[in-house]
């Protein structure tokens, strides 16, 4: 997969920790705090260690289908979210790069990042049952 910046680890760790807790406002303020000292590719970097937290370790390498079904009637930010999971799945950084830029774009992004740290959360609470 696509390496990121150590402290791209620690903030996703800090990330998943609000998101723990339950603290939406704690999660925004985290990113925020993230894009003012990296800027928007420290967020992207955040979001693709919380992408690699959902999909695991021991990924074997190949084109991946992820089964989301009814994802088209879905929200904006599901939407984004299960795609930019499946991109980091296929190790497809062009493609994550290009969805991170179109939720920025349409200023979706905020919302993408709240509904992709929930998805990381809820993926780490189904793992430890």
């Amino acid at each position: 997969m696509v390496e990121v910046p150590p402290d791209a680890v620690d903030d996703a760790a800090q990330v998943l920790r609000l998101a723990l807790d339950g603290d939406s406002d704690a999660v925004a303020n985290a990113f925020d705090a993230v894009v003012d000292r990296s800027g928007v590719v420290g967020a992207y970097d955040v979001a693709w260690c919380l992408a690699a937290t959902m999909v695991g370790d021991s990924v074997p390498v190949g084109r991946w289908t992820l089964d989301f079904p009814d994802i088209e009637d879905a929200g904006y930010d599901t939407r984004w979210v299960a795609r930019f999971v499946s991109a980091y799945a296929n190790s497809d950084a062009p493609t994550g790069e290009a969805l991170f830029g179109a939720a920025l774009a349409d200023g979706q992004l905020p919302e993408c990042l709240l509904t992709l740290a929930g998805s990381a959360v809820a993926t780490l609470r189904r793992r430890t049952q």
